[in-house]
């Protein structure tokens, strides 16, 4: 392409940073690992941490090398002789490098899973871990040589060696603005054996702090195909949003992709769930309440029970999903509620009665689906409080 490795970084850390506005989302910080002045420091702090504690040393090895996972792999993760997430073979590779003992705390790790002192979601990985633990643990390569990695940090005390990925990017979780340890740690599930095992091992070596939980989720397939750019076959966000909302492609991504399995993304989905969830549902009750509530000029009311009770089961299921971290069934709740209060227009039909005790009620109702709404959609939940409907979603062809 023409670029120095840091002139590509800067791009693609720039797309990274976008996502930001694009999708609504907040952070505290977006930290990078070619940040000399925030990361190298700590880096090189945890490097020695690992020599003091003896768990860095230097050694021959041979193994196998996926440029796509920038981690040595072994058979066992091969299908026909490549790798199976970038269908690619990996290189072999012959190299003097610095190692960590891994093998030292790979049993204390487990006994933390077991204990759920280190709590992983869903238990399926937590037993992916442990059965990967259980056929024995080798010490894993810290360092590449400086002449074949020359972008990256160097080991204190040999400039022939550069830190290895892992020894680096994990260590920007140690950022001060990160108020480590992390409550809930959310990590990819191709990454797990590298935060669930070899990140807490440096940890325990450094006598440091652990996450309380791991929150491992799945990827976004197209097909049934892992989106990934090795593989070339990107669905672009910003185009999704640009074409359809924010609110949209948030609620297709917490709806329809479960937390914590690989969830398929196509354009004929994803107009199938905005008509038949978002305009036809959230965004046809609040268009018929509010019209029903200037008509008859009704304000909300919290007299009626029967909504009440209704909004009350709502609340209820949602934060008993949301402490399973289960997004999905946490909105299925949502929309419930929302089928709910169709029902109840349609039984009651108080464009025939004008009974303003029902419109109250649903004007109740649609300002509590608000509430519910905020942490998932924050834009149609302003909308709603505005009583901005008719901007809510609109049918597409």
């Amino acid at each position: 392409m023409g670029k120095s490795p840091q002139q590509l970084a800067d791009r693609n850390a720039g797309k990274f940073k976008a996502l930001k506005k694009s999708l609504n989302l907040s952070w505290d910080d977006f930290i990078r690992t070619s940040d000399r002045k925030r990361h190298w420091l700590n880096v090189t702090a945890l490097w020695q941490k690992l020599v003091g504690a003896g768990d860095i040393y230097k050694k021959s090895y041979r193994g196998l090398y996926c440029v796509g996972h920038e981690a040595f792999i072994t058979e066992k993760d091969l299908v026909n002789g490549r790798c199976r997430d970038h269908e690619a073979k990996p290189e072999v590779v012959k190299e003097e490098n610095y190692f960590f003992r891994l093998s030292r705390y790979a049993k204390k790790v487990a006994a933390l899973i077991r204990k759920d002192q280190l709590k992983i979601y869903p238990v399926s990985r937590a037993n992916e871990v442990l059965s990967f633990i259980k056929k024995g643990i080798e010490d894993i390569s810290f360092s590449r040589p400086r002449q074949d990695l020359p972008w990256g940090i160097p080991v204190p005390g040999d400039d022939s060696q550069t830190i290895y990925v892992w020894c680096d990017a994990l260590v920007n979780y140690l950022h001060p603005k990160n108020q480590w340890p992390a409550s809930l740690h959310v990590i990819g599930k191709d990454i797990l054996r590298f935060h669930a095992l070899y990140w807490p091992a440096m940890l325990l070596s450094a006598k440091l702090p652990l996450p309380a939980a791991l929150f491992v989720h799945g990827h976004l397939t197209v097909d049934g195909r892992k989106i990934s750019k090795t593989l070339g076959n990107v669905v672009d966000p910003f185009a999704l949003v640009k074409q359809y909302g924010t609110d949209a492609v948030r609620y297709y991504l917490l709806r329809r992709v479960p937390p914590f399995a690989d969830g398929d993304f196509s354009q004929r989905r994803f107009k199938e769930c905005y008509n038949a969830d978002l305009a036809n549902g959230l965004g046809n009750l609040a268009a018929r309440v509010f019209a029903l509530a200037r008509q008859l000029g009704v304000k909300k009311s919290r007299s009626n029970k029967e909504i009440k009770d209704l909004v009350a089961a709502a609340g209820k299921r949602v934060e008993k999903e949301l402490e399973k971290y289960r997004l999905d069934r946490a909105l299925e709740a949502i929309w419930f509620l929302i089928s709910e209060g169709d029902d109840y227009i349609n039984r009651n039909k108080p464009w025939q009665s004008k009974n303003k005790q029902v419109v109250a009620a649903c004007l109740f109702l649609v300002d509590e689906l608000a509430e519910l709404l905020e942490p998932f959609l924050p834009e149609t939940a302003e909308k709603i409080r505005r009583r901005q409907a008719k901007s809510l979603f609109l049918r597409l062809k």
